[in-house]
């Protein structure tokens, strides 16, 4: 499984690269509402979180994909995806909604992705995502959880590789600037380690702690 992040809170898992990879995407952003460059291409299956412009942009996908943007269980072509309800803030999505968490089983790696959650995990949240081997949590604050929230989450489902999204970075232009990465990693407390696209399998996930990968764009 190949991981790369796209910006904001856009990835791509590919289960292997070239014609005959299969192509997962989340959350594909505006750029005209970001300021970042999102990339065109292909995609099988793409998940929308929420209904806003920096995770919603199916023009970026050149290929007619499978698009979920509801919670459910979902089969396709191997892919299992379970979408989970949850809110876009911390008061019931009063303020901005409702968001939806997808966790993903591919061959032999549990994947979720958080979204905007807006709030620390419910008992039955955690036990639909339990047992997920990487995490893709937001940490930037404003209009989702911040570092320290992010790190409550991380404890609460204990996965074995944390990714962190939807943070400031070089570009990003939205109405209210996000925290930055650094006071993430000092939040979490764990040294991190860089790579432009995770190449990730089951054999490959540490045993016995967590490990923080930073994904650059």
């Amino acid at each position: 499984m190949y991981i790369t992040w796209l910006g904001q809170s856009a990835f791509k898992f590919q289960d292997k690269l070239g014609a005959d990879g299969f192509t997962v995407t989340t959350d594909p952003f505006n750029p005209d509402k970001t300021g970042l460059k999102m990339p065109s291409f292909e995609a099988d299956i793409v998940t929308i979180s929420h209904d806003h412009d920096g995770h919603n942009y199916l023009k970026a996908l050149r290929k007619d994909p499978f698009v979920i943007d509801t919670a459910g269980e979902f089969e396709y072509k191997g892919v299992y995806i379970e979408g989970i309800d949850s809110y876009h803030d911390d008061e019931k999505g009063a303020k901005r909604g409702s968001n939806v968490i997808f966790r993903f089983d591919f061959s032999d790696l549990s994947v979720a992705h958080l979204g905007d959650l807006g709030h620390i995990l419910t008992d039955k949240q955690i036990e639909r995502l339990e047992g997920v081997d990487v995490l893709l949590v937001p940490i930037g604050g404003v209009y989702t959880i911040d570092a320290k929230k992010a790190v409550e989450v991380i404890n609460q489902l204990e996965p074995r590789v944390v990714i962190p999204m939807h943070y400031q970075i070089d570009g990003l232009e939205l109405p209210e600037q996000l925290d930055n990465l650094e006071k993430f990693i000092k939040e979490l407390g764990i040294a991190p380690e860089y790579e432009e696209k995770l190449k990730i399998s089951k054999k490959d996930l540490p045993t016995d702690a967590t490990k923080l990968v930073i994904l650059t764009v």
